[in-house]
């Protein structure tokens, strides 16, 4: 696995600070983001998972909040003025991102989509969120990560 990735030079580029962590990858071990933050040792509150969903069928939106979270999708529906949020099915998460399915970052989009963050995130002194591939992650600032996107932060999830 290469520890460079699309996401990974999104953040140099942007002259962000980030640590790159490796962990074994289970394609069937459930709950990615909770199996993430087991392999590296991690509170599931840091390690966030990325979820690809759209707005009222049509606005694309990223977002990250902790593994052990549910997304509230009418809190992130209402942040972007609309009615009804759904998960984007995996293909065309991953023909929009330029990422697969599992290795899906907010940084570095193909189609940069507009990025969330669940406000619980932002009181951490650093959080781990994925670094465009699978079993990798980059350990970050919470400011940074929202910096690096210019992303949103807003109480979009319940553990």
């Amino acid at each position: 696995m290469a520890m460079t990735t699309k996401a990974t030079e999104f953040l140099t580029r942007k002259g962000i600070p980030f640590s790159v962590h490796a962990y074994e990858y289970a394609p069937d071990g459930g709950k990615i983001g909770l199996q993430a933050a087991q392999a590296i040792g991690e509170n599931p509150e840091a390690v966030l998972k990325t979820l690809m969903v759209k707005v009222d069928r049509k606005q694309p939106v990223c977002v990250i909040i902790p593994s052990n979270h549910k997304l509230d999708l009418k809190a992130l529906a209402a942040l972007f003025g609309g009615r009804n949020a759904r998960m984007i099915a995996p293909e065309e998460a991953q023909a929009m991102t330029g990422f697969q399915v599992g290795g899906i970052s907010p940084f570095g989009q193909t189609e940069q989509a507009p990025v969330v963050i669940a406000e619980q995130a932002m009181k951490l002194d650093h959080i781990y969120v994925n670094a465009g591939d699978r079993g990798l992650v980059v350990k970050i600032a919470p400011a940074d990560a929202q910096r690096a996107v210019d992303a949103k932060v807003d109480l979009i999830s319940t553990g």
